[in-house]
Order: C-alpha cells, then structure tokens, then sequence
C-alpha cells in the first residue's frame, strides 16, 4: 500500500517508538504492541505502515445520538443536560461480558458511517444545544487523536468533551489525552488482578495509575463505574477493598456508579445482576466513607438520587433519566443546610433533557 493512497479514516499516529529489531511500537497503551510493516495491534485499528503507526478509524463513526448525561453514567457533571454521543470501532481490552461488543469488537471499519470532521461534530453540538460531546460506545482510547482534535474542536464552541473509558494507557499519552477533556467516567472493572487478566486480558494497575492520575493532578470531573457481575466480581471483601482505594487514593467526593450487569458476548452462560447486588455493593461503600454512591441499570430512585452530604437531604431526585433539583437553590446549595453541592452545574441550574434519545446525522441542525 502507498503511503499517499491510504484509505479513508488514515490519520497518523500520535505515540510510537522504533526498535533496534525494525519493529514498531505503539506506546499509547500498556499493551505496547511491536508491529512489523503491515500489522495491526490488538486493538485491532491501528496499523503500521512503512515507518508509521495510523490510526484507521479517524473521522469514521458507528453513529450519532443525543442522549442525557446520566446515560454516560455521569451524575455530578451538568445535570439533566443533552450529550452528543459517538463512537468508532476497535477497543485495547477484550472483555469476555463487554456490553457495546458489535462496536468495540468489530474487525470491519467499513461498517463505520460517512466521514465526518471534528469541526463537524462540534459545530452539530453546537447546533443541538447540546453541553458535551461524549466519546463512548468503544473505549476512546484507541481512536485518541481524533477524540482530542474533536475535544479541541469543542472548545473553541464551549461545548464540554468526556470520556467514557477504561483508563488503560501508558503516562505520557494519559496526559495528552485527558488534558483535552472535561469529564470522565471510568470503569473500574473489579479490584483484582486476577479478574481483568482472564475476563478482560489486561491489567488492573493501569488503570489505578489512570485514577490516580485524574483525581490527583488534573481538573477533569471523575466519576467511576463498576459492572457488577454475579460470582466474579460482587463478594463484600473485594467491594470492600474497592471502595477503600477509592476513599484514600481518590478522594471520598468521588462519585461511583454500582450498575447491573446482562449476560452479552461470552458470559451468556450468567444470570442478570438481581437488584439486592446493586443496594448491597452501594451500603458496603457508603459505609467504608464514601459520599456519593450510586445504582444502575435497574429501577432504584433511593441508589440514584443525590443527597447532601452534610445533613442527608435528598437534593437530586432522579428518576431513570428524569432529574430535577428538588433540594438545591439558586445557588446549588442545599435548601436545608446550605451546603454546596459537590459537582459541576449549569449557572441556569438543572436541565430538562429527560429521557429522550435522538439519533442524528452530522453535520445537523434541528
């Protein structure tokens, strides 16, 4: 293949590094995949060419749609405000129960959509009032260079970007790449090594480190989520553990999200997380000192809702994705007490988005 006739959504890549033995290293994750010319790595869309690393999903989405934030799950970062949400194809973990796995599985990025530039995205955004753009659906990590120019794109129209990741990439392109970003939610997808080696063929310390990071040594809204699957990673010891890294390494405010696993992929063979896993792991935490738990993937307004952490009144009611500030003012304090609620919020208060989901096309306008 020449250089100069690559196929459409070749974009250069941003993190390589040459060997001594002629192979190519990508270091944008902690897999390091060594590419001989031709190659692919693990994620499947980013290949070498000649004495370059590309990126072959750039400007190619599986689809655009304007969903509320609480979707993501983000539940302190603009409340009841609209997101355009998109993804790509590929993903760097290979997570036996992954629940977007036509999207963040796919070995095809022809069944991707019509090219669309970063601008394009921003500017449909714009158009549809919506306050971030998500990168979802697929682990943004793999399409990065076109999740930061889109993050860029986006701030030049004051629209927000968030990440919705597994946080699995090495130091230096961490810093490149949340630095373009808003908000994330992270999965934390269970507190043993031994879980993400055989379920999701990876590495649970980076994606401590990516915490860490984030909590640490950026202004980046965080929020993490737990997929709680029956018999692998839902036992009162390792939800324990768990929530007591969150707390001293991360901060108690941290919001995290205990959310309802279906049997998809190749866990079919399990039954649905029953409603009393969700309620237990969010006492267990709320317990060890967390401030902001919550429930997912199930019908809970109690583990849903945002209360005051100062006197316990409810200040956020949700329910499903319907949210209204039933106990804040107009100066996002609590009604009863005062207290400042801990997130980021429009100076008009909450929004209305409500439940709805709008497939749309870019570039758009309503």
């Amino acid at each position: 293949m020449e250089l100069n006739r690559l196929p459409p959504g070749y974009a250069p890549g941003r993190w390589q590094e040459m060997l001594n033995n002629g192979k190519l290293r990508c270091t944008l994750c902690p897999r390091s995949c060594d590419l001989k010319d031709g190659q692919r790595g693990f994620c499947f869309v980013r290949e070498r060419q000649g004495d370059r690393i590309y990126l072959t999903s750039y400007g190619r989405a599986s689809g655009f749609c304007i969903d509320p934030i609480e979707k993501k799950p983000l539940y302190h970062f603009y409340p009841g405000s609209s997101v355009l949400s998109f993804g790509t194809a590929g993903c760097n973990l290979g997570c036996k129960f992954c629940q977007n796995w036509d999207i963040s599985k796919a070995r095809d990025t022809d069944r991707l959509g019509a090219p669309c530039t970063p601008d394009d995205i921003a500017q449909t955004a714009h158009n549809w009032g919506c306050k971030s753009v998500a990168f979802t659906y697929n682990d943004p990590v793999v399409f990065a260079e076109f999740a930061i120019d889109t993050a860029k794109a986006c701030r030049k129209l004051g629209v927000k970007s968030v990440a919705v990741t597994a946080g699995y990439l090495q130091k230096e392109a961490r810093k490149d790449f949340f630095s373009n970003m808003d908000a994330a939610n992270v999965d934390l997808k269970a507190y043993t090594a031994e879980f993400y080696r055989s379920l999701c063929v990876a590495e649970l310390e980076p994606v401590k480190d990516t915490l860490r990071y984030l909590a640490k040594e950026t202004d980046v809204w965080l929020e993490i989520t737990t997929l709680l699957i029956p018999g692998r990673n839902d036992t009162d010891d390792e939800l324990k553990r768990l929530a007591d890294f969150v707390l001293t390494e991360l901060g108690a405010a941290v919001p995290l999200h205990f959310t309802a696993f279906h049997p998809d992929y190749r866990l079919l063979e399990l039954t649905r997380t029953p409603k009393r896993s969700c309620t237990n792991a969010r006492d267990i935490a709320l317990r060890a000192g967390l401030l902001n738990v919550y429930t997912g993937n199930i019908d809970d307004e109690v583990g849903q809702s945002s209360y005051c952490v100062e006197c316990g009144a409810m200040v956020l009611l949700r329910h499903g994705y319907e949210v209204s500030g039933v106990g804040l003012n107009d100066k996002s304090c609590c009604k009863r007490c005062g207290c400042e609620w801990m997130g980021r919020i429009d100076e008009r208060g909450i929004e209305t988005f409500g439940a709805r989901r709008i497939p749309v096309g870019v570039p758009s306008r309503p």
